[in-house]
């Protein structure tokens, strides 16, 4: 094992022990907003991972995406809710709680079994060093799929204008008042004219 290699294997060992720990943390901590900055923990750890495994565009679409808009979505939703009360406890916890941790178990049996089936070797001699996969995808973008793109920036401008109307629904009134025309006089109650007509008479 040279130095280039043992520089992956520690990095490999940071990064995957920061993202259990960061992912025990999400599910087993009461606070939300703790949780949510651990879920960006774990965003980040497996950008890290697929920066080992050479997949730059898939590293910085991780940040971007789910680092930078799904979990600050996530945390924008949580302090536009503002819940005040606390979590009641619910009858016959136990059996979600043991019912959540077979769930857990098998899906872990699972996974641990199709790792240590896959064969992960994979032969150099066939690798060819190329353009970066960011630069390809960044020339179609740009010429290939250009208006899909636009389309995708004009659809999420309407999310975003329609997210903050929505979030600032309760300080609109629920009944827009009646605007009378600019060059009529308002009238005048109909009590009022004929308590006048009666002291003219």
């Amino acid at each position: 094992m040279d130095l280039a290699q043992g520089v992956q294997f520690v990095s490999f060992i940071i990064l995957a022990v920061t993202m259990i720990g960061a992912a025990l943390g999400v599910v087993l901590l009461s606070n939300i907003v703790y949780s949510a900055f651990l879920l960006a923990g774990v965003f980040l750890s497996i950008s890290g991972l697929y920066l080992l495994l050479n997949a730059d565009f898939v590293a910085t679409a991780q940040v971007l995406i789910y680092v930078g808009a799904v979990n600050v979505l996530i945390l924008f939703a949580i302090m536009l809710v503002n819940k005040q009360e606390d979590f009641k406890a619910l009858p016959n916890a136990w059996f979600r709680k043991g019912a959540t941790g077979l769930v857990c178990v098998g899906l872990f049996a699972l996974l641990s079994t199709m790792v240590l089936s896959t064969s992960w070797s994979v032969p150099i001699s066939g690798v060819v060093a190329g353009e970066s996969s960011i630069v390809l995808i960044g020339k179609h973008f740009f010429t290939d799929f250009l208006l899909p793109f636009e389309l995708a920036s004009v659809f999420l401008l309407m999310a975003m204008v329609g997210a903050i109307i929505l979030a600032r629904r309760d300080i609109l009134p629920d009944e827009a008042p009646a605007q009378t025309p600019i060059l009529s006089l308002p009238e005048r109650p109909r009590e009022l004219v004929a308590s006048s007509r009666e002291i003219n008479e």
